[in-house]
């Protein structure tokens, strides 16, 4: 019924553009074929009118990403110019959470959490599904990448499988999945601890005072040196680097290895130098498929955090 009466309506509105059309000369078929393509027209603009927040509340079951983002103070974001492609959780999926998880997401007291988590879920740019499956990542509004992979014809994005494509809005796009898809919580020293192979590493940041520093907001990017890095050094080095006479020495050695902002290893490829925290300059190559860092070679790229990334090198750079 309302679906006749939205027709009709729009149906009254096409016509005054039809009004010279559909004179004498036109025959009924050719009148009712243009009427009904003008309607379509007119439903598509009015669809596309709606905002990404709109079109999500009106499709039904997105009620409780609805809740969440008025939570978070996101909406109006949301609303805004954009666009923003959203990777959609429907209530079902937000049902799949363990019990309890919901409720202390929307608490006012984890409110920056449950923003880091919806901003996760958007990417900035209008990325319609043919796009999407061409990727490999993607970087959200979070800061994070959202890793996407195409098995057996379904797109998966991080471990949710995308249900439904190219729901437009007039900011953006909407993508539905199945399943929330959670971020990195854990800060670069909590990463780097749980990777078991930088001991050495984290013992040097805490004797130079910059394990919070690296436990902040951020972003950082920091080319981490392996236990066997640290091993290459000449005998008694790293013993008096620690050394609490010695702080302000390792402090620039550590900062030396930091560079601001979440550089992921594709836009350090791109690179010839970078600017570190200490001060000084990184020489970057890209070499018979390898980078370089000054002398340093990266063994390992792009591990998240939730206040930078990672790169593993093989070897301690030393400020010039």
């Amino acid at each position: 019924m309302l679906k006749a009466i939205f027709t009709i309506g729009l149906t009254a509105l096409a016509a005054p553009a039809l009004a010279g059309t559909c004179g004498s000369a036109a025959t009924a078929k050719a009148c009712a074929a243009e009427c009904s393509q003008q309607v379509q027209t007119v439903a598509a603009n009015y669809q596309r009118a709606r905002d990404i927040v709109d079109t999500a509340v009106n499709a039904g079951n997105f009620t409780i990403l609805a809740r969440a983002l008025t939570e978070a103070g996101l909406v109006e974001t949301l609303k805004g110019d954009g666009p923003f492609t959203v990777f959609a959780p429907t209530d079902e999926a937000f049902a799949k959470l363990p019990d309890g998880t919901l409720e202390t997401l929307l608490r006012p007291e984890n409110r920056a959490k449950l923003t880091a988590i919806l901003t996760y879920h958007v990417v900035p740019g209008n990325v319609m599904a043919a796009d999407v499956v061409k990727l490999d990542n993607a970087t959200t509004v979070n800061g994070q990448r959202v890793a996407i992979k195409v098995n057996d014809g379904k797109v998966m994005i991080d471990g949710a499988t995308v249900t439904t494509t190219d729901i437009r809005a007039s900011n953006g796009v909407i993508h539905v999945i199945d399943s929330v898809i959670l971020p990195v919580t854990d800060t670069i020293p909590s990463v780097a601890q749980s990777a078991d192979q930088f001991a050495t590493l984290l013992a040097a940041v805490k004797a130079a005072g910059l394990d919070r520093t690296l436990s902040g907001e951020g972003p950082f990017t920091v080319f981490a040196p392996t236990d066997e890095a640290f091993a290459k050094l000449p005998a008694g080095t790293v013993e008096n680097l620690l050394k609490p006479e010695n702080r302000d020495q390792l402090v620039k050695i550590l900062t030396y290895h930091v560079v601001p902002g979440r550089v992921y290893s594709d836009q350090v490829v791109k690179l010839e130098k970078a600017k570190t925290v200490q001060g000084g300059e990184l020489t970057i190559a890209n070499r018979y498929g390898k980078v370089r860092i000054n002398d340093a070679t990266v063994i390992a790229a792009d591990i998240q955090a939730s206040n930078g990334v990672i790169h593993v090198i093989d070897t301690v750079m030393l400020p010039r």
